[in-house]
C-alpha cells in the first residue's frame, strides 16, 4: 500500500509525500525491449476518445460512484454517492455507478446487490451502470480485463511501463535497506533499466513478473482540488509502481484512471482518504494522453468522540439504518449536511430542495461528525412532514410489527397512532409509548412524590366528581361527543369546584388516565372507546374506562376509610 503525508507550503498549497510498497507479480507474457524514450502521444485514441473534462458544463458533466462490493454500503460511501448524484442532478449531468470488484478474494455479487438496493432506497438512481447499461460498459471492473490489458500494452510500447521480475525476498530486502537508510520505501530494482536480453532471459525461464509504471524523476504534479485547493506531489517520493499483477488483474490506481477516462468522467468527488491515490492516477492520465477530471476530496466522517466512524460506534451502514426504521428522505437530508451547507441555518430539506441548493463550492474542508441523536431528530421532522394518513398508517404497522396491536387497519390502531404521532422520532418509538397509555397505573402514581401536592389539594373531590359522571353516563357522553363536548364537561366540573388551570386538569388527568403526563385526555379516552376487544395483542396490558373507574373507586374507598 502507499502511505502519504501532506505538508503545507506557503500560500496554503499542500505538498504530498508519498511512499510505496510494491507486491511482486507476474502477469502478461509479453516481451519488453530496452527502455524507450517517453512519448506523450495520445495513445488511447483507437480505443476511446479522451474527454475534455475541465471545461465541461451542464449535460456534459459526468460523475461516478465506484464502490468495492466487499461489504455493506457505509454511510461515508453513501455520502460520496449522494454528493455526486446531487451535483449531476443540479447541472443536468450523468451519474454513473461502477463496480470496482477486482479484489476477487473479497468481492461478492451479494454485496453488490445489497449496495445497489441501498442506493435505490436512498433514491440515488444511476444513468449508467449495472442493470442499466450505457455506452461505456461494462460497468464492472472484473468484466473489463481486455480493456486494461490493451492499455498496459500501450504503456509498454510507449516506454511508460516495463516488466519487473523482483521476488518477494528482493522487495523485502529493498524495503529494509530503505528503512535503515531512512529513505522513502520506493522501488529501486534494476528492471527499470534492464536490457532486452535480460528481460528475454527471465521470460524464457518462466520467472513470474509484473508490470510497473515508469515514474518520471523529480517532477512536480498537482491539482486544483475543488475542496482543498492546490495540492501537489513530487514524483521522487513515489517510485515505479505496479499496474498489473501476476494474476493478470490490474492494480486499483491504474484501472480507476482508465475507467474514468473512457467513461468520460468529468468530476471525481470522493473521500479525502483517496487523495494519496491521485498522483499515480495523474501519471497514468498523462502517459496515455488523457485529460484529467476535476478532483474534489471530501473530509472524513467522524464519530462523536472525533475518531474515525466505525462499527464500534454502532450502526454505520445504510442497511442498518433502514432496518432500524429511518426514512430515506431523512437519511439523505442528514448525509447532505455532513460536509456541506448552503450558507444558511436551514437544516430540514426535501430532496428537491437539496438538488436546487447543492453547489460544489459549499463543500467544507472540516471533518463532519456523525451525530445519531441529530439524525433521529431529523427523522422525526420528516415523519411529521408526511401526510397524516400515511404517518398514521406507518405507525400502526410498526405497532403491529412490535406485537403491541393485532390489526393495523382497525379504527383503534389509527386512534392510538394519532396520539403519539407528534412525539415519535422513529416509528419504533411508538412501541414504547403506546403500551403505557393503554394501562392505568393509578396505584404507582398515587405513591409518587409528584402526586402529593395533587392529593393535598383535595384530589378525592375531583375523583368523586369523575365517578359520579361515569355512573350517570355523563362521562361516556362527553367522550363520545368529541373534543369540544369533553372540554365543556371538564370545565363544568371546574366551575362547580371552583378549579381551573393546573388545579383542574392535573387531578382530572390522574383520575382518568392514572398518569401525570401524556397526550390529550379526551383523545386518549376516545381512542380507548374504539377498542374492539381484540385490537390489543396483550389483553392484560389494556384497561378500558369501566375498569379504570373500578380501580379509582376502590382507591377512593380506601382513602375514605383511612380518614375515618
Amino acid at each position: 500500500m502507499m502511505a502519504t503525508n501532506l505538508r503545507m507550503m506557503s500560500g496554503g498549497r499542500l505538498i504530498a509525500r508519498s511512499g510505496f510498497l510494491a507486491q511482486p507479480a507476474a502477469c502478461l507474457r509479453q516481451v519488453c525491449g530496452r527502455r524507450l524514450v517517453s512519448v506523450r502521444a495520445a495513445v488511447a485514441t483507437d480505443v476511446a476518445e479522451a474527454p475534455a473534462t475541465v471545461t465541461s458544463t451542464g449535460s456534459k458533466i459526468k460523475v461516478r460512484f465506484a464502490p468495492s462490493p466487499t461489504g455493506n454500503l457505509h454511510v461515508g460511501g453513501a455520502r460520496t454517492a449522494l454528493f455526486n448524484w446531487l451535483y449531476a442532478r443540479k447541472v443536468g449531468g450523468k451519474f454513473v455507478l461502477r463496480i470496482e470488484d477486482t479484489d476477487t478474494a473479497r468481492s461478492t455479487r451479494e454485496s453488490e446487490e445489497k449496495m445497489k438496493a441501498d442506493l435505490e432506497w436512498l433514491g440515488l438512481t444511476w444513468d449508467e451502470g449495472p442493470d442499466v447499461g450505457g455506452p461505456n460498459g461494462p460497468y464492472r471492473q472484473s468484466e473489463r480485463a481486455d480493456i486494461y490489458k490493451s492499455y498496459v500494452d500501450k504503456l509498454v510500447a510507449a516506454g511508460h511501463a516495463y516488466p519487473c521480475f523482483c521476488s518477494d525476498a528482493e522487495l523485502d530486502a529493498m524495503k529494509a535497506e530503505a528503512e535503515a537508510k531512512k529513505l522513502p520505501p520506493i522501488y529501486r530494482g534494476k528492471w527499470s533499466s534492464a536490457s532486452k536480453e535480460e528481460v528475454e532471459a527471465e521470460m524464457a525461464k518462466g520467472t513470474p513478473y509484473c508490470y510497473r509504471f515508469r515514474v518520471p524523476p523529480n517532477k512536480e504534479i498537482g491539482i486544483n482540488d475543488i475542496v482543498r485547493g492546490q495540492v501537489s506531489w513530487n514524483t521522487d517520493n513515489l517510485g515505479d509502481f505496479v499496474v498489473l499483477r501476476s494474476n493478470g488483474l490490474p492494480v486499483y490506481n491504474f484501472c480507476v484512471a482508465i475507467d474514468d477516462a473512457l467513461m468520460g468522467i468529468t468530476h471525481v468527488l470522493r473521500a479525502e482518504e483517496h487523495l494519496p491515490n491521485t498522483l499515480r492516477q495523474l501519471l497514468v492520465y498523462e502517459a496515455l494522453g488523457f485529460t484529467p477530471p476535476v478532483f474534489g476530496h471530501m473530509s472524513l466522517i467522524l464519530a462523536p468522540d472525533k475518531s474515525k466512524l466505525s462499527k464500534r460506534h454502532g450502526a454505520t451502514s445504510v442497511g442498518d439504518f433502514k432496518t432500524q426504521g429511518y426514512l430515506a428522505p431523512a437519511m439523505v437530508n442528514f448525509l447532505s449536511l455532513l460536509g456541506w451547507n448552503d450558507g444558511t441555518e436551514k437544516e430540514i430539506y426535501t430532496v428537491d430542495e437539496l438538488t436546487e441548493a447543492f453547489a460544489l463550492d459549499r463543500i467544507t474542508k472540516s471533518a463532519a461528525v456523525f451525530d445519531k441523536v441529530k439524525l433521529s431528530w431529523m427523522n422525526g421532522q420528516h415523519l411529521r412532514a408526511l401526510p397524516e394518513e400515511e404517518l398514521v398508517s406507518r405507525i400502526s404497522e410498526a405497532l403491529v410489527a412490535a406485537g403491541v396491536l393485532s390489526d393495523a387497519s382497525s379504527a383503534f390502531a389509527a386512534a392510538v397512532s394519532k396520539l403519539v404521532k407528534g412525539s415519535v422520532d422513529m416509528l419504533g418509538d411508538a412501541a414504547a409509548q403506546v403500551p403505557p397509555l393503554l394501562g392505568y397505573p393509578l396505584s404507582e402514581t398515587v405513591q409518587s412524590e409528584g402526586f402529593k401536592p395533587i392529593q393535598d389539594d383535595n384530589f378525592l373531590e375531583v375523583a368523586a366528581a369523575v365517578l359520579a359522571a361515569h355512573d350517570s353516563g355523563d362521562l361516556a357522553a362527553a367522550v363520545a361527543g368529541g373534543h369540544d363536548t369533553f372540554k365543556k364537561w371538564i370545565n363544568g366540573v371546574g366551575k362547580a369546584q371552583k378549579r381551573k388551570g393546573k388545579r383542574l386538569f392535573m387531578p382530572m388527568r390522574v383520575a382518568l388516565t392514572g398518569r401525570m403526563q401524556g397526550p390529550d385526555v379526551g383523545e386518549l379516552l376516545a381512542a380507548l372507546a374504539q377498542e374492539s376487544g381484540s385490537d390489543v395483542a396483550d389483553r392484560s396490558s389494556f384497561v378500558a374506562l369501566p375498569q379504570r373507574m373500578d380501580a379509582l373507586r376502590a382507591w377512593v374507598a380506601t382513602q375514605q376509610q383511612q380518614q375515618q
